[in-house]
This record gives C-alpha cells, sequence and structure tokens, in this order.
C-alpha cells in the first residue's frame, strides 16, 4: 500500500466500460460504497472508483458507434508498457489499444491474447497514488477462462515472466501463474464447456463481507446471478453480473 511501483506481471488495476455511467455508479456505490471521481482519459468520459479516498477501480463510457462488450478488464504491470506490447504482438496477441499517456497518471494500452480474451497493461507514473486492497470492495482475484491453457498460459509466461504451476488432474484444465513464488492469477481451461457467446474473458473477483448478502443485494440492485452462492478451496464465491451485463464475482475468503 506504501509503494505505487507494482512488480510487473502483478495485476494492479481494474476498469470497467459501460454504456450508462450514472446508472453503473449507483450499482457499485450501494454494492460495495464506492465513492466516484471524475479523471481525464483520453479514451472518453472515465471516473476512478475510491474507498476512503484510495483508488479501487475505473469505469469509462463505451462509444456509442462501437459494438464493444460491457467487462470488467484487469491491467497488468509494467515497468515499460511500449516493450510489453512488443512482446504482446511477438507472441501472437493483438494491441487494440495504445500505448498512449493516461493524463500524468500514467501510461497503457489494451490488448488480447490469442484466443482473444482482452486485457490491459499499466504503466504507473512515480507518485501515482497505489490501488486499495485487501478489504471488502476492493479486487482479489483475476481468472481467465478459455479453451485451454497450454498455449494460453505459455503466451502470459512469456509476456510477463510468470512461472507456472499446473493442476495435476485429468479432470480439470486449470494453472496457477506465480511471481516470485506467488500466485498472482489463474488460467482455467474449459474447452468446449466455455460459453459461445462469452468467448475467452477475464473474470474479476471482489472481496465482500459475506457472499450470500452480496449476492442478494446483486438482485435487489437489478443485476443477475449466474452461478452460486458456493463454497470453494479459496472461500465462498458467487458469479453475478450488473444491470449492463458485466460478469464479475464476489467472495469472501476463509479466515
Amino acid at each position: 500500500m506504501t509503494d505505487a511501483r507494482h512488480t510487473p506481471g502483478t495485476p494492479c488495476w481494474v476498469s470497467l466500460t459501460v454504456r450508462g455511467l450514472d446508472a453503473t455508479e449507483q450499482f457499485y456505490g450501494a454494492l460495495f460504497g464506492w465513492e466516484f471521481r471524475p479523471v481525464a482519459r483520453p479514451l472518453g468520459p472515465y471516473v476512478r472508483a475510491e474507498l476512503d479516498g484510495r483508488p479501487v477501480a475505473g469505469i469509462g463510457v463505451l462509444p456509442p458507434d462501437r459494438r464493444l462488450p460491457v467487462a470488467w478488464t484487469p491491467y497488468f504491470a509494467s515497468d515499460d508498457v511500449d516493450v510489453t506490447a512488443e512482446a504482446v504482438r511477438s507472441c501472437g496477441g493483438t494491441v487494440g489499444v495504445g500505448p498512449l499517456d493516461a493524463a500524468d497518471a500514467g501510461r497503457l494500452a489494451l490488448a488480447s491474447d490469442p484466443s482473444g480474451a482482452v486485457f490491459g497493461i499499466w504503466q504507473s507514473a512515480d507518485g501515482a497514488a497505489p490501488a486499495a486492497t485487501g478489504r471488502p470492495g476492493t479486487p482479489a482475484w483475476n481468472e481467465l477462462a478459455t479453451y485451454e491453457t497450454t498455449n494460453v498460459a505459455k503466451f502470459y509466461e512469456t509476456v510477463f515472466g510468470y512461472d507456472e504451476d499446473p493442476v495435476v488432474s485429468a479432470d480439470l484444465d486449470y494453472v496457477t501463474l506465480r511471481l516470485d513464488g506467488r500466485p498472482v492469477t489463474g488460467v482455467h481451461g474449459l474447452g468446449n464447456a466455455l460459453p459461445r457467446d462469452r468467448g475467452p474473458h477475464w473474470t474479476t473477483y471482489f472481496t465482500v463481507a459475506d457472499t450470500d448478502d452480496a449476492a442478494a443485494q446483486v438482485l435487489d440492485l437489478g443485476g443477475q446471478i449466474l452461478a452460486g452462492p458456493r463454497n470453494t478451496e479459496h472461500g465462498r464465491v458467487a458469479t453475478v453480473a450488473d444491470p449492463e451485463g458485466a460478469r464479475f464475482a464476489v467472495v469472501r475468503t476463509p479466515r
């Protein structure tokens, strides 16, 4: 929390693209207790969600003439976005936006891996405030759902320097990606079970005080429960969607 720099490859930010900003602020403000501050961004209207003055996430407005999905996107830290973007290209990925400057906060790019899952790259400016972590309403984990893990995990390993920790199982295709021995993200191969209407995609997990209460509140606020709540080895999880259809998960981690 005291160091604005993130180790390259560490998930360091999440951002949501939506059609209607006001309704989205009302939903997440009620669910997570976020407050919102407009900030200058090169890609259109954008607000920064905060908890007790610390940044948590970003929410931007989709251009009305573009058919882009309403979705949460994780950003991974880089010491040099331009170099990382070139690595994405050389490893078979695509850079769709940038690299470009985000006012005085840093530099960013939006990319997709070879399977089509979208992610961001973020280079924080010196002195930028670190994002809030470790409390209800903050991101806890990001997980990629894709067709298979072997080639996709190798892509992220090459771009960001991860080590792979695969699950040894005939029934589960899952790889935890680690940096310096600590888990930073997961890749889940679903094969033909991957939803055709979604394709490969990232899911952001947000910490909550009580998963069942949070899921019920999502319904009350006009969202949907897509799966769960259910107990997992990492805590009690529910996969949900906000009123515009952006999917995310809520998790209460074991004490």
